[in-house]
């Protein structure tokens, strides 16, 4: 019983993590930005997508379109791209 507990949790904790890491480049993801508009979430990816406005130092792509707080969850800024 206490196995079966540990790994259903298990299963779940993967599943969870995993759904997650890939879910950004199935689902299109966005936020509100300090002007109230949506804005595409950042995402991995090896080459600049289109519309993105700088790179992130944990090499994940921002769509800010504003300087302040870009890349804030990401480690900052790496290089502008605008």
């Amino acid at each position: 019983m206490k196995f079966t507990r540990s790994l259903t949790a298990l299963l779940l904790a993967f599943l969870l993590l995993f759904s997650s890491a890939f879910g950004q480049h199935r689902h299109r993801r966005t936020y509100r930005n300090v002007e109230g508009r949506r804005v595409h979430s950042p995402v991995f990816s090896r080459s600049a997508p289109h519309g993105a406005t700088a790179r992130c130092r944990d090499g994940s792509y921002s769509f800010s379109q504003n300087h302040r707080g870009t890349c804030s969850h990401h480690g900052g800024v790496a290089q502008w791209l605008d």
